[in-house]
């Protein structure tokens, strides 16, 4: 069975906005906000429907190659993600001026993958010749070719324009961002396009104050993995990384049962679990050893964010919802919410697993991959610990092997009754007594009964114990 992972192109693009606004440090709403006004700034000059879109859709991508040269902001400014925030606001130290002499390289970087972005969403060739000169100016003073009018794309202007308005009258007031865009004519802009911003800009910024109806399951449908190859960017250990969650979950759903329905929104869930990832700076993310409270609390809202950001785009709304339990741990020590036990149903608790698999099978600057035996044993005794399920452990293992056949069908090797076998398949996947009891139609103490003799059997105590006991010997 081959996975759908596609959405609507506006949903997709709206994901890629998100991320993007994380990574630039700003609120998950600049790029949409500055879509909207660049569309008015079209209609104002007289422009056309066509037009319009095509500046939505460049307004919406233009940071969709930031996550690509973060690494090279980090290395520039110390923080990629606080750097470009005060790029953008117009409030780097002299340090940071300095630094952003020697942007050049980075800006080809972001230009070039923004581009590709819009190839790969087969836009029109107006939106990728937008996206791949971006930071061109008037004057000739952008970047990366250094283009002079009349040889930069007018949507250029027009979305450049759009966000240096949003952006600045938010963070320095109105009046301040208009006598800035003033002084920018025929330098940054186009003059005459400049005076027609100053002139509509406050009612423009009033009626932003309106929430935009969300559009969802428009265009056409397109892969979500480019979307999750986007995030995986940040980190130029991570590329492919969502992908490979992708497929993980979905083999080892299949393993467990699941049904198609499910391991369709499991595995749209592992591509864009790590959007809150954009909001991190990459010092804390390649740093050795333990993290500072302060750093560690702003990955533990990885998952938030990733929750905030799907949880505005219809399309990906549930798949955002389970995503935001990819750290969750059974004992409760997992983040951001730090739920624990019944409160996490089998797909989140697959997620979980998975994702801790492929970070121990996978290379980080500071320490070298676990190789599979390795990781095997961590991955168990995590499930030992009551950190991660045992069953959806196994069940990774064992796709992560290439395992074909479903765990349900597992012989029991005649160690268990086909009753005992029953039950501990369900008390492994959280299930309390007298939820097996109301699935098989049997008393809460007939249940127990047979839990006792699954325990002496097994030579265990504990659910965790005897449910990894009884998958390594292929009882269930």
């Amino acid at each position: 069975m081959q996975v759908n992972d596609a959405v609507a192109l506006e949903d997709a693009m709206l994901a890629l906005a998100m991320v993007g606004d994380l990574s630039m440090g700003q609120p998950i709403d600049q790029s949409r906000r500055t879509a909207r006004l660049a569309q008015w700034m079209v209609q104002a000059g007289g422009g056309d429907q066509a037009q319009q879109d095509a500046a939505r859709q460049v307004a919406l991508l233009r940071w969709s190659g930031c996550t690509a040269n973060a690494d090279g902001f980090m290395r520039l400014f110390g923080d990629d993600v606080g750097g470009r925030r005060d790029m953008l606001a117009h409030t780097l130290d002299a340090a940071g001026q300095r630094a952003m002499l020697r942007t050049t390289p980075l800006a080809v970087v972001h230009c070039e993958v923004a581009g590709e972005v819009a190839r790969t969403l087969a836009l029109k060739a107006e939106v990728e010749r937008g996206l791949r000169h971006i930071f061109e100016c008037f004057d000739g003073s952008g970047r990366p070719q250094g283009l002079r009018h009349p040889d930069i794309p007018q949507v250029v202007y027009h979305v450049v324009l759009a966000g240096d308005l949003e952006i600045l009258s938010r963070v320095h007031g109105l009046e301040a961002a208009l006598e800035w865009i003033g002084a920018q004519g025929d330098r940054r802009y186009p003059a005459g396009l400049a005076e027609l911003l100053v002139r509509h800009a406050a009612d423009w910024l009033e009626a932003l104050r309106t929430p935009e109806s969300m559009l969802s399951g428009v265009g056409p449908q397109v892969s979500l993995t480019l979307v999750g190859d986007v995030i995986d960017l940040k980190l130029p250990w991570l590329a492919g990384y969502s992908r490979q969650a992708s497929n993980l979950v979905r083999d080892a759903g299949r393993l467990l049962g699941l049904a198609d329905v499910r391991i369709e929104l499991l595995a749209k869930a592992a591509l864009v679990h790590g959007m809150g990832r954009a909001a991190v700076p990459n010092r804390i993310w390649s740093t050795p050893g333990p993290l500072l409270e302060g750093d560690l609390e702003s990955v533990r809202l990885v998952p938030y964010w990733t929750h905030r950001a799907c949880g505005q785009i219809c399309g990906l709304s549930e798949a955002g919802q389970l995503a935001a339990h990819a750290y969750e741990r059974l004992d409760g020590s997992g983040y951001f919410r730090a739920l624990s036990g019944d409160s996490l149903n089998a797909e989140q608790r697959l997620l979980s697993a998975a994702l801790a698999w492929l970070a121990l099978r996978g290379e980080r600057p500071w320490r070298a991959a676990f190789n599979d035996e390795q990781a095997v044993r961590v991955l168990l005794d995590e499930a030992e610990q009551g950190r991660l399920d045992p069953r959806a452990c196994q069940a990774v293992i064992s796709a992560a092997h290439g395992e074909q056949v479903p765990l349900t069908s597992k012989p029991g090797n005649g160690l268990l009754s086909e009753r005992e076998t029953q039950i501990l398949q369900r008390i492994s996947s959280g299930a309390s007594n007298k939820e097996v009891a109301r699935d098989l139609g049997i008393s809460p103490s007939t249940v127990r009964t047979h839990v006792e003799s699954v325990f002496r059997k097994l030579h265990c105590s504990t659910r965790a114990a005897a449910t990894l006991k009884a998958l390594t010997l292929g009882v269930i």
